[in-house]
């Protein structure tokens, strides 16, 4: 089951779900989700840093990867075709209880940009800021601002609570991430 925006409201009352900073409630709390904005700290790809990203060599991605921050008013653009990391200025807190999906609003998806690639499962139990897989599938380049409402989150109950959540107790590699985090795959 899906959460409403009633249910979600409760949850975040409670304290059990943590979604913060929430700027304006009543904005970024939809019908049956919670608009997550942009942060100002991005990691991008570098191709011709390295011949190719390799899982079992880490420092393919370190060699193609590169951090940036984007100053207070600029933004951020996506070229068309680029691939970049970005993370949500929220951190969240999924209890046990429930799953996460993160997607991109539909605003967003009409100018060509792409929120996440692969990854917008949220395991219960997690925290931290959320990585964004951002990618421009259009043909014009897209200027994105850090604190623009991007993304969406849909919170699913699930059928009884985790009984080995995400975190700490399972070696969560992603637990409690700040900014967007390049891939872990190394440690698998």
């Amino acid at each position: 089951m899906i959460l409403s925006d009633r249910d979600i409201a409760r949850r975040l009352e409670e304290g059990d779900l943590v979604i913060s900073p929430l700027e304006d409630i009543d904005v970024q709390l939809q019908p049956a989700s919670v608009d997550l904005r942009l942060s100002d700290e991005f990691v991008v790809y570098d191709p011709a840093s390295v011949a190719c990203l390799d899982p079992k060599d880490p420092s393919t991605v370190e060699r193609a990867t590169r951090r940036l921050r984007v100053a207070a008013g600029d933004a951020f653009v996506l070229h068309p075709g680029q691939f970049a990391l970005g993370s949500t200025l929220e951190r969240v807190k999924i209890p046990a209880d429930l799953v996460a999906h993160v997607d991109g609003r539909s605003s967003v998806g009409r100018l060509a940009v792409v929120v996440h690639a692969t990854a917008g499962f949220i395991d219960p139990g997690f925290e931290g800021q959320i990585t964004l897989e951002l990618s421009n599938i259009g043909a014009i380049p897209v200027k994105l601002y850090p604190g623009m409402r991007l993304a969406q989150l849909v919170l699913y109950v699930m059928t009884s609570a985790s009984e080995r959540p995400y975190g700490p107790g399972r070696g969560s590699r992603y637990q409690g991430q700040s900014g967007p985090q390049a891939s872990r795959i190394r440690i698998d």
